[in-house]
């Protein structure tokens, strides 16, 4: 352990901050609660209805509000003091495990209430989990980020290796009060952890986004930055097919083999082991595979779990295949979250975090409830074989969208002068069209364009919501890129967000410029115009 550990910068690297040590085992408590809740909640509405559509439900009561609330939890992870936010979402989930252990305690449990507090829960696990992962740079060292990424999943897996083998036992020994009466007490731990943590509060900064300003921003920067757009691609293809073995989990350990509560807790105990052995050997595997190898062995392996399960095994065989099933899952999740961490610049990350889980939740919500309908219209069976057919089938498809590498210089170049103004700007001054003119050579013109238009995803990620380019009739050498800005305070915000990486862009760019001053940049303001408020 200690070559791959906490010498090196490995996986375990991490561990060795304080701060992060402390709050990645507060998660690993907090989640085993979680996971305990959520074992008695799935079995409870199998005794309560045993269709496929209602035990479908309470997974979609999950997953639904991360899919519909996760970007504007991003939006409030980016302008809120995070730990403070975090504080109070762990004190709403706290609410609604104790509502299920007092509804438990009096008999007065029914599908309805299920769903509805799993749907709190789920509003909860949407407002913190773009929170939780945006803090991540905030707590390690920058070379860290990828170990400390691959150690939260780590955790959360022995958290689904520990709560839903012992939500199970729980709940067959001592009943559903006193099985969400344990996750309650988690929540005093991850608290505490909070509590603990002595975040540096943020100076006041005169720029700082307000939440509708912020919250367009973020869709922005989601819209034009072409490499979030194949991670999102790629997670949505995987997750909406392999949903199939979550939704249908609890009625393959119940009717297909012969199982109760405690040994529905074992075949989730077993996804969790398997993902920690898969999470253990995850360095070896990336020294073998790259990224997109690692999501198609995860495909594969994915698929064939649920083809062995279609089959009705023997449960030591069904224990065994989803010991599998966790290696890939984990293999899956840590790959696609450590490639989106790895192309987001921290002034966007939880909002663009808030993107890929919504789209993640989204595949898991929509594929939870078209599963549950396949499998009530052909059988559970016939719905898993379907569901392994079509990841296989995805999985080779898409292996063909390559998944960025991640290894831009992201951090700000600061390399903009502040522009030339004949008096102080409000900053609510807008919107606001910068004029930048080049002079070009003929024969540089064509890949003088293309570099531009490479360019131009950057200004439209950084705040431009429009963008062209422009020559003069007169004289074709003299060429105008243009861009708009909502406002003067988003323009500046702008200058902040050219990251390294952009910076090299356009110097390519400016290379092509033939005159002896660097290009001339205008800053032209709206007159005549209300000025637009909260930005």
């Amino acid at each position: 352990m200690k070559a791959a550990g906490l010498e090196g910068t490995g996986t375990f690297a991490p561990l060795r901050q304080q701060v992060f040590a402390v709050l990645w085992v507060a998660t690993i408590i907090g989640n085993t609660g979680s996971f305990i809740r959520d074992v008695a909640s799935s079995w409870l509405v199998t005794e309560l209805s045993a269709t496929p559509a209602a035990v479908s439900l309470v997974q979609a009561a999950a997953t639904l509000p991360v899919f519909l609330l996760a970007i504007p939890a991003g939006v409030l992870s980016d302008i809120l003091d995070r730990r403070k936010f975090l504080i109070a979402v762990q004190l709403l989930l706290a609410s609604a495990s104790l509502c299920l252990l007092t509804l438990s305690a009096m008999g007065l449990q029914s599908v309805s209430s299920l769903v509805a507090l799993t749907f709190i829960g789920g509003i909860g696990a949407a407002l913190v989990a773009p929170t939780w992962q945006a803090i991540v740079p905030e707590l390690v060292q920058r070379q860290d980020v990828k170990g400390a990424v691959a150690l939260n999943s780590l955790g959360i897996n022995i958290s689904r290796a520990i709560g839903p083998a012992l939500g199970g036992l729980l709940l067959a020994w001592f009943g559903a009060a006193v099985t969400y009466g344990v996750d309650v007490i988690t929540y005093v731990f991850v608290v505490a952890a909070l509590l603990w943590w002595r975040r540096a509060t943020p100076e006041d900064d005169a720029l700082a986004e307000r939440f509708f300003g912020a919250f367009r921003a973020g869709l922005r920067y989601a819209r034009s930055s072409r490499e979030l757009h194949v991670v999102l691609i790629r997670a949505a293809v995987f997750f909406a097919f392999s949903s199939a073995i979550w939704a249908l989990l609890p009625l393959v350990a119940r009717q297909l083999l012969g199982g109760d509560a405690s040994f529905y807790g074992m075949l989730l105990g077993a996804v969790g082991a398997g993902a920690v052995c898969g999470a253990l050997v995850m360095p070896r595997l990336r020294a073998r595979l790259d990224a997109d190898g690692l999501l198609l062995a995860a495909a594969i392996v994915t698929a064939a779990v649920m083809g062995v399960l279609s089959l009705a095994p023997p449960q030591w065989a069904a224990v065994a295949a989803l010991l599998a099933c966790g290696a890939a899952w984990i293999t899956a999740l840590t790959t696609l979250n450590s490639t989106a961490q790895s192309i987001l610049p921290n002034w966007v990350r939880g909002r663009s975090l808030a993107v890929y889980l919504t789209v993640f939740n989204g595949a898991m919500t929509g594929g939870s409830l078209a599963w549950g309908a396949i499998a009530e219209a052909v059988g559970v069976p016939s719905a898993l074989g379907i569901a392994a057919i079509g990841l296989l089938c995805v999985g080779l498809g898409f292996h063909r969208v390559k998944l960025p590498r991640g290894e831009a210089e992201l951090v700000p170049s600061n390399h903009w002068p502040e522009p030339l103004t004949a008096q102080p700007v409000e900053n609510d001054r807008g919107p606001v069209l910068i004029l930048i003119e080049y002079i070009v050579d003929r024969k540089d013109r064509p890949a003088f364009l293309k570099a531009l238009a490479s360019l131009s995803h950057e200004r439209r990620r950084d705040g431009a919501y429009g963008w062209g380019v422009t020559e003069d009739a007169a004289d074709p050498s003299r060429v105008v890129e243009w861009f708009t800005v909502e406002s003067w305070a988003e323009h500046m915000r702008q200058h902040r967000r050219v990251s390294k990486a952009d910076a090299d862009v356009q110097q390519e760019v400016r290379a092509y410029h033939q005159g002896l001053e660097p290009p001339a940049v205008q800053h032209l303001l709206a007159i005549n115009r209300p000025h637009i408020k909260g930005k």
